[in-house]
C-alpha cells in the first residue's frame, strides 16, 4: 500500500484529500504545518507527498526544497496563488506537479496515481539491465538514477538528474534555454528561463574539475548550451 503525506494547514481541505485518498486504497499522513511536515517527510518513507504552499512555520517551497535534496519522491503542490511565477517557482524547485485551489478531489486521486505509476516505472524493480551512460569519469545511472565522479556519488535532484541525463544522451547538440525547458520541465518557458541556468550551474558544481573551464557542459554564448563528448 503507497503512504502519502499531506502537508496542509487547512483541516477541511487536508481531511477531504485524506478521504478521497483512503477510499483509493492509500495510507495518509496529515501534517498542518511546514516544520512539521519536512520532518515527516525527511524521517519516514512515503511514496508521494502532496504540499501546500503557503503553511505556518515553514512554506512549501522550503520544504519542497529540503525534500528534494535528499528524496526523489514525487511533490504534488497545491495552492490558492494563480500566479506563473509560483507554478514555475515549484516546478523549479523539483515539484513534479501544481494544483491550484480549489480542485477536484477526484482529480487529486488521478494525478497521484498517475506520477505514482510513473515514479514505479522509473526505480522500480524488475528492470532487467540498467541503464548507464559513461562518459569520461562520469557515470550516470538512468534506471537508478544516480551519477558518479570518479567513483564518488553525488546527489542529485530530480530535475538536476533530468537535465544532466537529457544533455548527456544527445552529446554535441547545442540547446536553447527555451528547448532544454520544454524537454525537461515539459511546459513553456512563460518567459521565464533563469531556472535553467540555475540548474546548469548547480550541476557543473557537482560534475566539473573547474567551473570555469567545463569539460562537459559547453556555453555556447548566444545560443544555449552543449554536452560534449
Amino acid at each position: 500500500m503507497s503512504r502519502i503525506l499531506i502537508v496542509e494547514d487547512e483541516d477541511s481541505i487536508a481531511d477531504l484529500e485524506k478521504d478521497y485518498l483512503e477510499l483509493s486504497g492509500f495510507e495518509v499522513t496529515i501534517e498542518n504545518n511546514g516544520t512539521d511536515g519536512l520532518k515527516a517527510a525527511l524521517g519516514e518513507d512515503y511514496d508521494l507527498v502532496i504540499l501546500d504552499l503557503m503553511l505556518p512555520g515553514i512554506d512549501g517551497f522550503e520544504v519542497c526544497r529540503r525534500i528534494r535534496e535528499e528524496k526523489d519522491i514525487p511533490i504534488l503542490m497545491v495552492s490558492a496563488k494563480k500566479d506563473d511565477i509560483d507554478k514555475i517557482r515549484g516546478l523549479g524547485l523539483g515539484a513534479d506537479d501544481y494544483m491550484t485551489k480549489p480542485f477536484s478531489p477526484s482529480e487529486l486521486v488521478a494525478r497521484v496515481k498517475a506520477h505514482l505509476a510513473r515514479y514505479e516505472r522509473l526505480v522500480g524493480a524488475g528492470q532487467k539491465t540498467n541503464d548507464v551512460i559513461e562518459i569520461r569519469g562520469l557515470k550516470i545511472d538512468k534506471t537508478a538514477r544516480r551519477v558518479w565522479v570518479d567513483g564518488e556519488e553525488k546527489n542529485f535532484t530530480t530535475k538536476e538528474f533530468d537535465l544532466l541525463a537529457f544533455l548527456a544522451e544527445n552529446p554535441n547538440h547545442v540547446y536553447t534555454k527555451e528547448e532544454l525547458f520544454r524537454q525537461v520541465w515539459n511546459m513553456d518557458s512563460v518567459g521565464d528561463i533563469a531556472t535553467v541556468t540555475v540548474h546548469i550551474k548547480k550541476i557543473r558544481e557537482k560534475i566539473e574539475y573547474d567551473t570555469s573551464k567545463p569539460q562537459y557542459i559547453e556555453t555556447i554564448w548566444g545560443v544555449g548550451y552543449r554536452f560534449k563528448i
